[in-house]
C-alpha cells in the first residue's frame, strides 16, 4: 500500500504545467480548445443575433398592436361618415323645400319630396340597407309584422295585401319589420 491510502483519502495532484502556467494537456488539446473557443464565440453570435430579432419583432409587434387600437378608434369614431355623407343632400333637399315654402305650387313641392325620397333611398342602398315591401308576398313572421287580417277576393290567404309600414334589413339583418296587412280566406 502505498502512504496515501495508509494515511486517509487520496489527494488529487496538481496537473503537470509548461513554463507558461497552462496546464499540460494532450497533443490535439489545443486544438480542441480552439474550436470550442471558435464554437462558443458563434453560439454567443448566434443568441446576440436571436435576442437582436426578438426584440425587433415584439417592437414591431407593440406597433401593429397600437396600430390596430388606434384603426378601431378611428373606425367606430369615423363609421357614420359615408352614411351621413350621403345622406347631407337629403337634408339639403329638405332645407330647400322649407326655405320655399308657400311660394311653390302643389304638384312642385310633390316633385321636390319625390327627389328627396329617391336621394334618400340611394343613400340607404349604398348604406346595404333593404327596404322591405313585401305586396304579393306570403306573409313571413321573420319579416313582417301583421297589423291586421281581412278577406279579400283578389289574393289567397296568408299573403300580404297592404304595407302599413315598409320595414328594412342592414346587410341582412332586420331593423324593423314591415307592419303588414295579411289575407285571409273569406268566411262561408
Amino acid at each position: 500500500m502505498n502512504e496515501a491510502t495508509q494515511n486517509g483519502p487520496a489527494v488529487d495532484q496538481p496537473e503537470p504545467q509548461h513554463e507558461s502556467g497552462e496546464p499540460h494537456l494532450a497533443p490535439n488539446a489545443g486544438a480542441e480548445v480552439e474550436a470550442l473557443r471558435k464554437a462558443l464565440a458563434t453560439a454567443e453570435e448566434a443568441v446576440r443575433t436571436q435576442r437582436d430579432q426578438y426584440l425587433r419583432a415584439m417592437a414591431e409587434l407593440d406597433n401593429v398592436r397600437k396600430r390596430t387600437v388606434r384603426d378601431i378608434e378611428n373606425a367606430h369614431r369615423y363609421a357614420l361618415e359615408g352614411f351621413v355623407g350621403e345622406l347631407l343632400p337629403v337634408r339639403d333637399g329638405l332645407e330647400l323645400a322649407l326655405r320655399q315654402g308657400a311660394k311653390t305650387d302643389a304638384r312642385t313641392l310633390l316633385e321636390g319630396q319625390q327627389a328627396t325620397l329617391k336621394l334618400l333611398d340611394r343613400a340607404l342602398e349604398k348604406a346595404s340597407v333593404k327596404i322591405l315591401d313585401p305586396v304579393g308576398d306570403k306573409f313571413n313572421p321573420a319579416q313582417h309584422e301583421a297589423v291586421l287580417m281581412q278577406p279579400s277576393d283578389t289574393s289567397e290567404p296568408d299573403r300580404v295585401l297592404q304595407v302599413v309600414q315598409t320595414g328594412y334589413q342592414l346587410n341582412g339583418r332586420l331593423l324593423r319589420p314591415a307592419r303588414v296587412i295579411v289575407a285571409k280566406a273569406k268566411d262561408g
